[in-house]
């Protein structure tokens, strides 16, 4: 339906719309997509179907995105129905990751898992394209959202000896944890070892180097708590 004028001028007009993704229910996957991905994995090595993977990884159209939810099923842990995959996102290690139902991936995402490692992302999480994920020991859970170009680094090096260059130290694995409905916003960046609680919002461009408690509004070069949503008017009057 075309929007219609009010007479005003509508481009500097504030308004609000109902969310979109959010409310989106889930439906099933045919069964026979499901048998098809079982199918692969039984057929052919993951190397195989990472390959496979790479030739359907950049195509815009509707099998090209059938194929990358049938051949992603096929290689990770876990995968939820509805999962959609844009164009050109980037998996490396996704035998140790699991996806809930109802999540989006944007284009050009990369997810970068370990060998040993472990990545949960839950139901109806929704990630922007360009984001980043050391995702080594890293839980999304339901109902994320992730703004475009965000980042989780998941791991530092010890930096010692002091005479070795500091990419040749060991590494620490810390896990991330970002909890049920939390917000976080674009380029922000969630350094290791750091839990952010459920329900808050990570600003813009925020380093968050400390644990967010539940929810916290936080923003800031480091992160700092500015204010809690429950004592926004707004959320008084809903009470």
């Amino acid at each position: 339906m075309p929007y219609a004028s009010n007479g005003k001028d509508d481009l500097t007009a504030e308004r609000t719309v109902a969310a979109t993704f959010g409310r989106r229910q889930t439906h099933p996957d045919p069964h026979w997509e499901i048998e098809l991905a079982s199918a692969l994995r039984k057929l052919h090595r993951a190397e195989d179907l990472q390959g496979l993977f790479a030739r359907f990884r950049g195509g815009e159209s509707p099998f090209d995105a059938l194929m990358r939810r049938v051949l992603l099923r096929a290689l990770c842990r876990k995968a939820g129905h509805g999962l959609q995959v844009s164009p050109e996102v980037v998996f490396q290690h996704p035998e140790t990751m699991s996806f809930g139902d109802g999540v989006f991936i944007g284009a050009h995402t990369m997810i970068q898992g370990r060998f040993d490692g472990t990545c949960s992302i839950g139901n109806h999480v929704w990630i922007g394209p360009h984001a980043y994920f050391d995702a080594r020991n890293l839980v999304l859970e339901d109902y994320v959202g992730w703004g475009p170009g965000a980042k989780v680094l998941g791991s530092t090096h010890t930096g010692v000896p002091l005479e070795e260059p500091v990419i040749a130290t060991d590494l620490v694995i810390k896990p991330v944890v970002i909890g049920y409905g939390a917000d976080i916003g674009t380029n922000a960046t969630i350094l290791p070892g750091v839990r952010v609680g459920a329900h808050a919002i990570v600003g813009a461009g925020a380093v968050v180097t400390h644990e967010v408690p539940e929810y916290a509004i936080v923003a800031g070069v480091p992160a700092r708590v500015l204010r809690f949503r429950r004592d926004l008017p707004e959320a008084k009057e809903t009470r």
